[in-house]
């Protein structure tokens, strides 16, 4: 095996925390109708269901990179692979809602793989390839995103099928329990897989075990480029400071604000734009469109698709194209199909005729029959008016179908806008962020700067996986993507400002770059071409 396979053979096998957590966030989209039905969920509980994993992510933003510098990447690594695996089993098994928030909590806690990977591949990369084996990481996500949106579907079709087995086994009934508990093949095998990696080298050289670093490097570096790694690691690693504390007041210094500002406004900007209402709330947007319960499940496995394959692209141009055109031409595109989808819902209309209500007992179509002929200018007022009528239970059973029925909207237009989103997300905040959070920091602190950036990236997801329920009842769906849109807006104004190109330069000539001004102890900055790392 040639010395590059191996380098991208150790970022493939890391990167695949990406698909377990791309897996664990989107599953949750298929599971929301039927939860909500099953424990009476209101929408803040929904919104803490969905969002449970990534407040728990929160705490792991702030202490996996910690750890990682204490007991080195792959244990940490190994831990994380193991709370997914724990974690899909028992949500399978929830029989409540509050065992359900727990036990996607636990897991939750993994998503700490989501910033360490990006911080391992890059240290063990070559500086020409690092862009494109940072971003495996980001294709991982996305093949894990359309896997759980595929798996979703088949379960749903699988329990509406005859078969006895489906009856055996319960998929008819509790088909959220299957589509949950599927993830702990995947956690198990990720888990065994590690073991085939080795240490990271420059954790290592912060060890001052420069022997293992440089055994490490001779597998995919040529003798004369290992000499020349160990000496630039040990330049940028000499003012390490293990202590916590050490590190975050070198963070905050005046000399790091540069990176540390712009490793803020990307992380936060990756969030607010409302990726994570896409993936993970898909199904929930497509009823929102007018489109049936199928129909949504089925509409959301071409957001994975889209997803895929514009991340394969990104992949392809960020070590040539570079890494800020790609940044700032995603974010013109995200601001664009907000535009799109909130005009969309603009347009819509909502209009209830008898033969909407054939399926509902006598008493549901009583209670609807007031509003049979009216016409609502919005989805806000329609499920106002839903909820009046049938309660809250009343209208979690029966949204979907009823918006389906009575809506009349640019439901191509919808879809469009929504695609073109996610095309636009994959080709900059999906993979560009990463790479660039993993470049900009310099080798001694970028574990707790991945830490602290990650604190605010996952607090921001959080935040709208919990709101956009919410959000959908009180400001309807126009306003809700309308923020998103405005937030995408502001965060591209400020990355036209901020946001330099990283391309083709090793960690260190970075660090001389951005952090500090060169001077008699730091690396001197050269040419890239024939850079080891």
């Amino acid at each position: 095996m040639s010395s590059a396979n191996k380098a991208l053979n150790y970022a493939a096998i890391v990167s695949l925390g990406g698909f377990l957590f791309g897996f664990d966030a989107t599953v949750i989209s298929g599971v929301i109708g039927f939860v909500s039905t099953d424990f009476a969920l209101t929408d803040l509980e929904i919104g803490l269901v969905v969002g449970a994993p990534t407040l728990t992510g929160i705490l792991a933003a702030v202490t996996v990179g910690p750890l990682a510098d204490r007991f080195g990447r792959r244990p940490v690594l190994k831990l994380l692979a193991l709370l997914y695996a724990v974690s899909a089993v028992f949500s399978a098994l929830a029989p409540d809602y509050i065992s359900l928030v727990v036990a996607r909590a636990i897991g939750g806690y993994a998503f700490g793989s989501l910033g360490l990977a990006p911080i391992y591949i890059a240290e063990t990369s070559p500086a020409g390839r690092r862009g494109f084996m940072v971003s495996v990481n980001q294709l991982n996500i996305v093949v894990g995103f359309s896997a759980a949106y595929f798996a979703n579907y088949l379960i749903l079709l699988l329990s509406q099928s005859s078969l006895d087995i489906v009856a055996l086994l319960q998929i008819d009934s509790h088909p959220w329990r299957w589509m949950l508990g599927l993830e702990a093949m995947p956690a198990f095998v990720y888990l065994g897989l590690l073991h085939l990696v080795p240490e990271s080298p420059r954790w290592l050289m912060l060890q001052g075990r420069k022997e293992e670093a440089s055994a490490i490097l001779a597998t995919y570096l040529s003798p004369e480029k290992v000499q020349r790694a160990l000496t630039k690691i040990a330049k940028s690693t000499a003012r390490h400071n293990p202590k916590i504390r050490a590190q975050l007041t070198t963070l905050l210094s005046p000399t790091l604000r540069r990176v540390l500002i712009l490793g803020l406004i990307l992380g936060v900007t990756q969030q607010i734009t409302g990726i994570n209402a896409v993936y993970f709330y898909a199904p929930t947007i497509f009823e929102q469109a007018g489109m049936g319960t199928n129909a949504a499940f089925a509409q959301a496995i071409w957001v994975g698709i889209i997803n895929i394959a514009v991340t394969v692209i990104a992949m392809a141009a960020i070590d040539r194209i570079g890494r800020r055109p790609l940044m700032i031409a995603g974010l013109v595109g995200i601001v664009l199909s907000m535009a799109v989808i909130a005009f969309g819902f603009s347009q819509a209309a909502y209009r209830l005729d008898n033969a909407n209500l054939a399926t509902l007992t006598a008493q549901e179509q009583t209670d609807l029959a007031p509003l049979v002929g009216r016409t609502f200018g919005s989805d806000t007022s329609f499920k106002l008016a839903l909820r009046d009528t049938l309660g809250e239970t009343g209208l979690r059973k029966h949204e979907a179908a009823l918006l389906n029925q009575a809506m009349t909207a640019p439901a191509p237009m919808i879809l469009a806008g929504i695609l073109g989103f996610v095309a636009s997300f994959a080709l900059s905040l999906g993979p560009v962020m990463w790479v660039l959070l993993s470049e900009i920091f310099p080798n001694h602190l970028r574990a707790v700067a991945m830490a602290a950036v990650g604190f605010f990236n996952s607090l921001a997801s959080f935040l709208v996986q919990l709101l956009f329920p919410l959000s959908l009842t009180t400001v309807g769906a126009t306003g809700t993507f309308a923020l998103y849109g405005a937030c995408a807006l502001g965060g591209l104004l400020l990355l036209l400002k901020l946001l330099p190109e990283t391309k083709g330069r090793t960690l260190e000539e970075l660090e001389c770059t951005l952090v500090r001004k060169p001077h008699s102890d730091a690396v001197t900055p050269t040419a890239p071409q024939g850079d080891p790392l």
